[in-house]
């Protein structure tokens, strides 16, 4: 298992996975480009999430371009069956290729391509690429979080009354949200976009209910960290990741002076 003394990464090496996450992130939007709106053949995983054959095939180039030039890191994607080895790298790449694909077989515009570098345990490089909209988010340890190369910031916003808060349907329609006066953003069925909302500054809460994984949640934790945010769970606490289990509790996304009250009011709302 990876140790408990993280370490980050020096610093020319954080750039050239930054730059190798961005390139790779680009080209697999242009893969999944070609079959969006077009009607791939898609089907069910366990029976309840879609998957289609743009996802594998971006999966598939995902694998090559990453895992040839890193071939010392381990390997987690959504679409890849998950093995032991992972546990045993210090350093492994985390991949969702498509996150959103119902946002994707739906023609919706804010599917994205989540990639990250993690180690021990942490994100130190992510990416959250959406193609439709060609929004960049890119993002290192100690390296700020930009948007196609301009700095982006969380919200400043100061309570949460009159807050803008993304989350599934049913959570924004909860009453003890509705009582606290927040407002609810356009729903965003990629999590990784909703969370790395937060960064940009275009909301003010994200929140996710429990059963998200790793490759949901560890582009866009780091995005959220280095742009003046918090992504933890309802207990406070940050996340930690290449464990054995990649399944999450339910999470909140926010700026620091926000975090502590969206706790108390999701924490009571979320089931």
């Amino acid at each position: 298992m990876p140790g408990a003394d993280r370490h980050q990464p020096d610093t020319p090496t954080l750039r050239a996975d930054m730059e190798l996450l961005s390139e790779a992130a680009r080209r697999a939007g242009e893969i999944a480009l070609r079959f969006f709106g077009k009607h791939p053949r898609s089907w069910l995983k366990d029976g309840k999430s879609p998957v289609s054959e743009a996802d594998l095939e971006v999966d598939a180039y995902l694998i090559d371009a990453l895992r040839s030039a890193r071939p010392d890191y381990g390997w987690l994607s959504e679409e890849t069956a998950d093995t032991e080895d992972r546990l045993t790298r210090a350093t492994i790449f985390v991949v969702d290729p498509i996150d959103g694909t119902r946002a994707f077989l739906a023609g919706g515009e804010e599917w994205t391509v989540s990639l990250a570098v993690v180690t021990d345990g942490r994100p130190v490089a992510g990416v959250v690429y959406c193609p439709v909209r060609q929004e960049m988010f890119v993002s290192g340890a100690g390296q700020g979080t930009t948007l196609n190369g301009a700095s982006v910031r969380v919200s400043a916003q100061a309570e949460m009354r009159g807050a803008r808060v993304a989350a599934p349907p049913s959570l924004l329609s909860d009453p003890l949200l509705l009582e606290a006066g927040i407002e609810p953003s356009d729903r965003l069925r990629s999590l990784a976009y909703r969370l790395t909302m937060v960064a940009a500054g275009r909301v003010d809460v994200a929140a996710a209910r429990a059963h998200a994984n790793d490759w949901d949640l560890a582009a866009a934790d780091l995005l959220v960290q280095e742009a003046g945010g918090r992504l933890i769970d309802l207990s406070g606490q940050p996340r930690t990741y290449n464990q054995v289990s990649t399944r999450h509790p339910a999470l909140l996304a926010a700026p620091l002076q926000l975090a502590e009250a969206a706790r108390h009011i999701l924490s009571r709302a979320v089931v």
